[in-house]
């Protein structure tokens, strides 16, 4: 049985406690949380603590907090030479503090407190210093997920970087086009026919091949029918860009 606790209380480490909560094999022996009312419908609030120094033994402690507190946490700890892994897409292996041994355990999905999600379909990126601490990871990681995979500090950023477009820009374009429905008394509801096939879509096809539309087309007069209907100049601006991005990929 592994033992594995968890330091924080936000969006993605409430969706780690749930799912090792249920995983055979792994024992959460421990949450750390600033504020124990945070976890409480998770946990025992035995298992709760909010001092770092309370933390008890475990074979893996994995810091799922904010980016910007990981290095603070992790020189806070109150034990050398165990294996503690952050969850960050974006930040390195080498910003965990060096008395205990560093390795990253990242969960590539979007979190919401609110929205279930299958833990057996997210992908589980992992990184170590050592082959030993590796199979550890591996071990954890497969106890939720059969998407595995070894993606060095290099790897991840840029896998992070993709993520925003394909994920984050995605959903602010879904809010300008909620806008625009919400500006002429048409019901979002209408397009998400629209996204569900886009999105299944890709699961198919290569993005490129599964692009459609105007500026695929390059029709000029479509164009800029859309440009004189917004009336919000930064919706104008985005609508160019994208529509330029488009046709540039197409040119090379």
């Amino acid at each position: 049985m592994v033992k594995v606790s968890i330091i924080g209380s936000g969006n993605v480490a409430q969706h780690l406690i749930s799912a090792f909560s249920a995983a055979s094999g792994i024992a959460l022996v421990q949450a750390f949380s600033r504020n124990k009312e945070n976890l409480v419908h998770l946990l025992d609030p035995i298992q709760i603590t909010d001092d770092l120094n309370a933390l008890g033994d475990a074979d893996l402690y994995i810091i799922a907090v904010s980016d910007d507190a990981i290095v603070e946490v992790s020189r806070q700890l109150p034990f050398k030479g165990k294996l503690v892994a952050h969850t960050s897409g974006s930040l390195s292996i080498d910003v965990l503090d060096g008395q205990n041994r560093k390795a990253v355990f990242y969960p590539l999905q979007t979190f919401s407190k609110s929205k279930p999600v299958n833990f057996r379909e997210i992908p589980i990126c992992l990184e170590s210093k050592n082959a030993d601490d590796y199979r550890m990871l591996e071990i954890v990681a497969h106890t939720l997920s059969d998407a595995v995979f070894a993606i060095d500090s290099v790897q991840r950023k840029a896998m992070h970087v993709s993520a925003v477009f394909v994920n984050n820009f995605v959903n602010h374009l879904y809010k300008i086009g909620c806008d625009i429905c919400n500006e002429h008394q048409i019901p979002f509801q209408i397009l998400k026919p629209l996204i569900r096939e886009t999105a299944q879509k890709v699961m198919l096809l290569d993005p490129e091949a599964a692009q459609t539309g105007p500026a695929k087309r390059r029709d000029q007069k479509t164009i800029a029918a859309h440009l004189e209907l917004l009336s919000n100049a930064n919706q104008k601006n985005i609508y160019q860009i994208l529509t330029q991005s488009i046709q540039d990929e197409q040119r090379l």
